[in-house]
């Protein structure tokens, strides 16, 4: 029976491109009409079974713990062809009904109450600094970098995403900015160093406010910026600017309203503030349960109508929008081929189970900005319809 169940999933997704699968009793079946032609092999009828009642979790566990391999170990190309037929509809029902049922459970999946973000933030960002070392650039930018030029290396990218946020937000010497989820401390460092502001940063990883710390001490930054252990929900002061790079997609959606009013109420009259997400240029859905069970929990991409309704309803003017589409996709290219390289001091800090934990979360997220619906939003906004000028030009002087 489930050997059956299996062969209708994969036939209802792969239709163009070929899959062979191995089932555990060695039987083989083939889903799609040609090239490029990927091999697996499910090794336990108890994956098996996991995948039919979850593909998404079941898939991403069975890579995780070597009982579902591919030919070659090409996990690019296996979810990349996954990925490109579901971008084309092709769908199993299951998976329509889990996010049906997913959406109605979001007010209570995503409340992501103060106790519980500080619990979703360690989870990802206190896990070993050292591992951060491996794959990210110099200035630790956990986050879509600009690509401008087709030769870029990934350090140039993200100095040059921080540079053309820095300009959007049309910082001048000795604003006070706001940076809400600063991490490591890049985006800070920067605006304080190069453009002459006085910037708090808030985040709830201990992790992040150590090294944060440390690096605004070691630069002589001090008396110019505040790293805080804070939720942005806790904050009272007022700013001329606020940025938000990579933050919002913990918030949840149930307390979008929430963070576009405190954006509105700590912004000067003036003001203006630049978010920064990971977004979904498709209708609102659910968050993958392999990333909210591992990587994220709690997090959420926004469709660009569930971020505008808020801000919106929070008298906040929508005065720039940016769509970056295939920037990540590059961005998460480059951390998975620097982890690649740096694999064996993964495996010493956790081991093989986690190494191949990563690997999956960093190659499906890249295939999803390829085969799928996510891009980066870029929201420029402001209290008052004048508080930036007219045109882009300044953007690109």
């Amino acid at each position: 029976m489930w050997e059956k169940l299996i062969e209708r999933l994969i036939s209802a997704i792969v239709v163009e491109g070929s899959l062979v699968l191995t089932l555990p009793s060695g039987r083989t079946i083939v889903s799609g009409d040609g090239a490029p032609e990927i091999r697996a092999t499910i090794h336990d009828e108890a994956i098996l079974k996991r995948i039919i009642r979850n593909p998404d979790l079941g898939v991403g566990e069975g890579y995780m713990d070597g009982r579902l391999t591919i030919e070659g170990d090409d996990l690019r190309g296996f979810l990349g062809l996954v990925l490109r037929n579901m971008r084309e509809g092709n769908v199993h029902w299951l998976q329509n009904l889990q996010v049906r049922v997913g959406r109605r459970l979001r007010p209570i999946t995503q409340v992501n109450s103060a106790i519980t973000a500080r619990k979703n933030v360690a989870h990802h960002y206190d896990l070993s600094s050292e591992l951060y070392d491996i794959f990210l650039d110099e200035d630790r930018q956990y986050s879509c970098a600009y690509f401008d030029r087709e030769d870029d290396d990934l350090d140039t990218a993200q100095e040059k995403k921080k540079r053309h946020i820095a300009r959007k937000l049309l910082i001048e010497p000795g604003m006070r900015v706001l940076d809400i989820g600063c991490g490591w401390g890049g985006m800070a460092l920067t605006l304080a160093r190069d453009f002459g502001a006085e910037v708090v940063g808030v985040t709830l990883s201990e992790e992040q406010h150590r090294i944060a710390t440390r690096r605004a001490a070691e630069a002589g930054l001090s008396d110019r910026i505040d790293i805080r252990i804070q939720d942005y929900r806790d904050i009272t002061e007022t700013f001329d600017r606020i940025v938000s790079v990579g933050m919002f997609e913990h918030v949840g959606q149930p307390q979008y309203d929430t963070y576009f009013a405190k954006c509105h109420d700590l912004l000067n009259r003036d003001g203006v503030a630049l978010v920064h997400t990971i977004g979904r240029a498709n209708p609102p859905g659910i968050t993958s349960q392999f990333i909210d069970k591992y990587i994220f929990p709690g997090g959420y991409l926004p469709a660009l109508s569930e971020m505008a309704a808020a801000f919106e309803r929070q008298h906040l003017f929508l005065t720039d929008l940016e769509v970056w589409r295939l920037h990540y996709a590059k961005t998460l290219r480059a951390w998975a081929d620097r982890f690649e390289a740096g694999i064996d001091t993964a495996r010493a800090l956790y081991d093989e189970r986690f190494c191949r934990m990563w690997r999956y979360y960093l190659t499906a997220s890249e295939m999803s900005f390829i085969h799928g619906h996510q891009v980066v939003f870029q929201a420029q906004l402001a209290r008052r319809n004048d508080a930036v000028p007219i045109t882009r030009d300044y953007l690109y002087s």
